[in-house]
C-alpha cells in the first residue's frame, strides 16, 4: 500500500506552485471579479501566469503534428454524420452480410470519470471494429452505463445530492470523455441501468424467474453494521469492519430474496467447454461452482454416557472411505440443531464463540491461513461405522451454507482437521497409506491409497486392503443399505442473494396482501415499477430499506380484490441490470418486447467480449445464469450469451527510484512497498486520459496503450503494465513520423500545407513488396489481437518509405487504411488531404497478395578455397556465372579474387558459392 510522507504546513508554504497552476488561480479570481493580481504591470497577467502562457507555447512548438486541431475536428464528423451506427433489421441492415457483434463490459460511471487503465480495453474493441467494419462485416459496437449500485448512493448519503443527479452527471462525463477517445460506438444504442425504459425489462425478467420458481425468500444471514444501520454488501466488510467508517459488523438472519441458481449448476458447468475464454477464467467457474460427488452420512447424537439425544446429524464428505478414521464431528455455528446439543456446562463457551464467529465474513471464516478455532459443545455424536463416540465440536471453518453444515473430521487426511485436531489434542487415527508406503507422519496424507484400519465387526463393514475409490463406493452401497445415508452430489455454488435494503435500485414487481401477508407478482402490463423520488435515502438505522420511508408509495391495493396491500422495500443488486444488457443493445427502443427474436437471432451471441477479470466470476456467472434461462423461455436462440472472452491486464502507475525504495513519480513524498500499483484515487496515482489526451493527443494514447504489450492476459495475477511518459512520446513521434511522410515538413510558422508529397508514380516491386508484407503481418496480428506487434510492422514500414525517393498514391493510401483502426483522426486526415471526400470507416481493408510476399532474395555464402569468406544477395533464380560476378565486385570478397585466374567454381542454387583461384 501507498504510505504518505506528510509535509508540515510551512513546508508547503514555502513551496513554490507550478506556473499554470497560479495562472488558473488567477483567471478564476478575475472571473469572479477580483482585480488583476498586480496592478503595477498595468493591469496585466503576473509573471507566474506570463511563464504559464510561454510554457504553453513552448509545447505547441514540440508538438509532433497539429492533433489538437485533427482531433476535434473528426469527432464532430463522425457525430454528424453518425457513422457508426448500425442499421436495424428492415431498416437498411443487409442481413446477408456476416455480422460480428464486439462488446466492452459496460462501466459504472463514477463521479471520479476514467483513467487510462480504462481505454485499454475501449481500445482494443474498438481497433477490432472498425477492422471488421472495413472487412465487409456487420457489426455492433455499442455503449451504455451500469449505473444503479452501492457507489452512487453512498456518495450521495455523504454529499446529500440525489443519486440521479449525480449519476447522470457522471454519465455525462464519461460520455465525453470516451468521445474525445475517437471510439466507434453506435450512440444511437446508448442505454443506462436506471432508465425506467430499461429496467422495466430486468423487472419482467424477475417475473418469469418467479413463475419457474427460481426466485423464491427464505431467512439468511446478512451483514448487518449497527452503527450505520443498514445491510452491507459483501464487498462492503473488510475484516470484519465496514469499508466506510470502520464500525464493527455481524451476521444476523433476515428475510431475502433468492435466486435458485443452483437449479442450473450442471449446465453452467458442462458448457463451459464449449466456450472460447481464458483456460484460467473457466476454471475459477468450475472451481465456484464445486461440483463434488459424496455421500451424505448419518451421525446420531448422543451425551458423554451414550445416551441418545433425539437427534441425526447429516454430514456430507467427499471421502467416504475414510468413515473409520473420524475421531470427531464439527457443525458449523450456526447449525439448526446446534442448541439443542449445547450441553449446561458449555452454553456459556459456545454462546460467546457463535457471537464471535457472527463478525466473520464467509471469506475470512474458511482462509486456510487463519489459525482454526472451535468449542467443545458438550455433545457427542456416534460413528455407524465403528459404534464409537466422537465429540461434536463447533467450529468457524465449516459453513451452514456447504453441504449439510456439518462434517466428520478426518484428522490423518485433511489438512484443516489436523491442524485442528492438533491444536485441541484430539486422536489422529490413519485409515489411508500411499500406494508407495512413504508418507510423512507430520502431516495430513489427502491422496487415495490403499485402507488400513478400516474394519469392524460390531458393524460388519471391512474395507481394509481395498483401494479408496473402491472403499468408498462400498462404503457408500453400505451407509445406503443400512439406512445411515446415501449417495450425494454437492456444489459450492449457493444460491444468489438477491436483494438489497438499499435505495438505488430497481424496485421488486411484487405486492403484499396486509391482511394475509401473501406475496403477489405485478401482472406484466403494470411495469415498470419505478422508483420513487425521495429526500431522505439515507439507511433508516433498523434495517428496513429506505424506501420504507416512502409510505404513499409503499401503500398500495391489489388490482383484483382492491384490498390493502404494501410494496416490497428491497430493491434489485447492481448484478441485475448487468446480467441481461447485451441484449438491450440488439433492440434498444422496443417498447413491446425485450428484444425482437429476429434481431437476437441475428446478433447472437455477443461475438467478442472484452474486460477485467475481476468479474471472470460473479458478472458472468450470473449473465450465464439469466440467459440460460431466457433459453428455456424462448426469449434467445443460444445456449450462451458470449462467444469470446477476453480479459485485458492492468495499467500500473508510473513510479521512480529513490535510494533504496519507490515512490510515485507525481509526488515523490508517497513512498510505496512494490514497484508498481494498480491505479486509483486512494493511492493518488491515478492518470487523467484528459491530461494525455492534451498533452499528446488521443491517437497517441490509443497507440501507447496497445503498444505496451499483448492484450490478453495469460496469468491474473502477473499479467500488467506500468505506465511510462517516457514511451507515450515514442509513439507520438512515431505519429509525427508518419504525418511528415505524407504532408511534409512544416513551414516557418509550424503550420503545414494543405497538400501532400505523395505522387501518382507506379510503385516499385521493392515498394510493393514491403507494402505486403505489412498487410499481412497487421492483418495477422489484429485478428490475433497481438496490436503491440502489428504497431511494430507499421513503424517498420515507414522507416522503410522514409528511404524511398517517392511515395507512391496507391501505397501510401493503403498504408492509411492499415493504420485507421489504431490512429483513425490522423488517417482520416491523411485520407481527406489524399483527395478522398468520404470518410475511410468503411474503405475495404487491404489485403495481402501473395504475389508480393514471397521472398525474391536469399544470402548465399561464399567461400574461397573452401573457406568461407562472405555472403552476397542474390535473386533466387540467381545464375552461377550473374552469382560470380556480384561476388568478384563484393569490396570485401574481391580482394581474394583481383588479379588471379579462376581454377574452379562449384555453385549449388541457393545454397553455395564456392570458388578455387589458381
Amino acid at each position: 500500500m501507498a504510505v504518505a510522507m506528510m509535509q508540515t504546513p510551512l513546508q508547503l508554504r514555502l513551496q513554490p506552485r507550478p506556473p499554470a497552476v497560479v495562472a488558473a488561480r488567477h483567471r478564476r479570481r478575475l472571473q469572479s471579479g477580483f482585480p488583476p493580481p498586480n496592478p503595477r504591470r498595468g493591469g496585466g497577467w503576473c509573471r507566474c501566469c506570463a511563464n504559464a502562457d510561454a510554457g504553453k507555447a513552448q509545447a505547441q512548438a514540440r508538438r509532433a503534428y497539429p492533433y489538437d486541431e485533427i482531433e476535434p475536428r473528426w469527432q464532430r464528423h463522425w457525430e454528424e454524420h453518425r457513422t457508426f451506427r448500425t442499421p436495424d433489421i428492415g431498416h437498411g441492415l443487409d442481413t446477408s452480410k456476416p455480422k460480428c457483434y464486439i462488446l466492452d463490459m459496460f462501466p459504472y460511471p463514477s463521479g471520479a470519470g476514467l483513467h487510462v487503465g480504462h481505454p485499454l480495453g475501449y481500445t482494443a474493441t474498438d481497433i477490432l471494429s472498425r477492422f471488421k467494419r472495413m472487412q465487409g462485416f456487420n457489426v455492433l459496437h455499442p455503449m451504455g452505463w451500469d449505473a444503479f449500485g452501492l457507489p452512487a448512493e453512498q456518495y450521495a448519503i455523504e454529499t446529500g445530492t440525489h443519486p440521479k443527479i449525480t449519476t447522470e452527471r457522471n454519465i455525462n462525463r464519461f460520455r465525453s470523455q470516451l468521445k474525445s477517445l475517437g471510439f466507434s460506438y453506435d450512440w444511437d444504442r446508448e442505454i443506462s441501468t436506471t432508465e425506467p425504459t430499461y429496467y422495466k425489462w430486468t423487472q419482467w425478467i424477475f417475473l418469469q424467474l418467479l413463475k419457474r420458481g427460481l426466485a423464491y425468500q427464505a431467512e439468511v444471514p446478512v451483514n448487518w453494521c449497527p452503527a450505520l444501520g443498514t445491510v452491507l454488501a459483501n464487498e462492503e466488510v473488510i475484516d470484519g469492519v465496514s469499508e466506510r467508517g470502520g464500525h464493527p459488523v455481524i451476521r444476523k438472519p433476515m428475510r431475502q430474496w433468492m435466486l435458485r441458481i443452483t437449479s442450473y449448476a450442471d449446465r453452467l458447468l458442462e458448457d463451459l467447454d464449449e466456450l472460447d475464454w481464458p483456460e484460467s477464467i473457466k476454471e475459477m467457474q468450475r472451481n465456484w461452482i464445486g461440483r463434488s460427488e459424496g455421500a451424505e452420512l448419518e451421525f446420531s447424537a448422543v451425551d458423554k454416557e451414550g445416551h441418545d439425544l433425539g437427534a441425526n446429524l447429516l454430514v456430507y464428505t467427499t471421502r467416504p472411505d475414510t468413515i473409520f478414521g473420524a475421531t470427531y464431528v464439527v457443525l458449523a455455528p450456526e447449525h439448526s440443531l446446534l442448541s439443542s446439543l449445547i450441553s449446561e456446562e458449555q452454553r456459556v463457551h459456545v454462546e460467546e464463540y457463535i457471537e464471535l464467529t457472527a463478525r466473520k465474513s464467509e471469506l475470512e471464516r474458511t482462509d486456510l491461513q487463519k489459525e482454526k478455532t472451535g468449542v467443545f459443545s458438550g455433545s457427542y455424536a456416534k460413528n455407524p461405522a465403528t459404534g464409537e463416540i466422537v465429540p461434536i465440536w463447533v467450529a468457524d471453518y465449516v459453513l451452514g451454507s456447504y453441504g449439510t453444515g456439518a462434517i466428520m473430521a478426518v484428522p490423518a487426511h485433511d489438512s484443516r482437521d489436523h491442524e485442528f485436531a492438533l491444536k485441541y489434542k484430539l486422536p489422529i487415527i490413519k485409515v489411508v497409506s500411499p500406494l508407495n508406503g512413504n508418507c510423512d507422519s507430520e502431516e495430513a496424507y489427502a491422496d487415495d491409497g490403499i485402507m488400513i484400519n478400516s474394519s469392524s465387526s460390531s458393524s460388519g463393514l471391512n474395507i481394509d486392503g481395498m483401494l479408496s475409490k473402491d472403499a468408498a463406493l462400498k462404503v457408500t452401497e453400505w451407509v445406503e443399505a443400512n439406512g445411515f445415508g446415501k449417495k450425494k452430489v454437492n456444489y459450492k455454488l449457493r444460491d444468489w442473494l438477491f436483494a438489497r435494503q438499499r435505495y438505488w435500485g430497481e424496485p421488486f414487481p411484487v405486492i403484499y396482501r396486509d391482511d394475509t401477508n401473501e406475496m403477489l407478482p405485478l401482472q406484466e402490463n403494470q411495469l415498470p415499477l419505478t422508483l420513487p423520488e425521495l429526500d431522505d435515502f439515507t439507511p433508516t438505522g433498523t434495517g428496513e430499506p429506505p424506501l420504507t420511508k416512502a409510505t404513499d408509495w409503499v401503500k398500495t391495493v391489489e388490482p383484483l380484490s382492491g384490498k390493502p396491500a404494501r410494496r416490497e422495500t428491497s430493491t434489485m443488486p447492481q448484478w441485475a441490470g448487468s446480467c441481461w444488457y447485451y441484449l438491450r443493445f440488439m433492440d434498444p427502443q422496443n417498447a413491446s418486447m425485450l428484444v425482437d427474436k429476429a434481431k437476437e437471432s441475428y446478433w447472437g451471441p455477443v461475438d467478442i467480449y472484452v474486460g477485467g477479470a475481476e468479474h471472470s466470476v460473479l458478472h458472468l456467472l450470473y449473465a450465464r445464469f439469466w440467459h440460460k434461462v431466457l433459453y428455456d423461455i424462448g426469449v434467445v436462440s443460444t445456449k450462451e450469451p458470449f462467444k469470446c472472452l477476453i480479459n485485458q491486464g492492468l495499467i500500473l502507475g508510473e513510479v521512480t527510484k529513490v535510494g533504496d525504495h519507490y515512490v510515485l513519480k507525481d509526488d515523490a513524498n508517497i513512498r510505496l512497498n512494490a514497484r508498481a500499483y494498480k491505479m486509483s484515487k486512494s493511492r493518488g496515482n491515478v492518470i487523467n486520459p484528459d491530461d494525455v489526451v492534451s498533452e499528446y493527443g488521443a491517437d497517441s494514447l490509443r497507440l501507447y496503450e496497445m503498444f505496451m504489450g499483448p492484450l490478453r492476459i495469460s496469468d491474473v495475477h502477473r499479467d500488467s503494465k506500468t505506465w511510462s511518459t517516457g514511451g507515450i512520446e515514442g509513439v507520438h513521434r512515431f505519429l509525427g513520423r508518419t504525418w511528415r511522410l505524407v504532408v511534409g515538413t512544416p513551414l516557418p510558422d509550424g503550420s503545414y500545407g494543405v497538400g501532400t508529397t505523395v505522387t501518382d508514380e507506379e510503385p516499385t516491386l521493392d515498394q510493393l513488396r514491403v507494402l505486403h508484407k505489412c498487410i499481412a503481418r497487421v492483418t495477422e496480428e489484429i485478428q490475433e489481437t497481438r496490436f503491440n506487434t502489428a504497431i511494430s510492422a507499421m513503424m517498420e514500414f515507414v522507416n522503410a518509405a522514409y528511404k524511398w525517393d517517392t511515395q507512391p498514391k496507391s501505397v501510401i493510401e493503403s498504408f492509411i487504411l492499415l493504420l485507421s483502426p489504431f490512429a483513425p483522426h490522423m488517417a482520416e486526415e491523411l485520407w481527406f488531404r489524399l483527395g478522398n471526400s468520404r470518410s475511410l470507416a468503411h474503405e475495404q481493408f487491404p489485403e495481402g497478395k501473395s504475389e508480393y510476399l514471397k521472398e525474391s532474395k536469399l544470402v548465399l555464402p561464399v567461400q574461397i578455397n573452401g573457406k568461407t569468406r562472405g555472403t552476397i544477395l542474390v535473386d533466387k533464380e540467381c545464375s552461377e556465372d550473374d552469382a560470380f560476378q556480384i561476388a568478384a565486385s563484393d569490396e570485401k570478397l574481391s580482394k581474394y579474387l583481383t588479379g588471379k585466374g579462376i581454377r574452379k567454381r562449384i555453385y549449388v542454387p541457393g545454397r553455395i558459392l564456392n570458388v578455387i583461384p589458381r
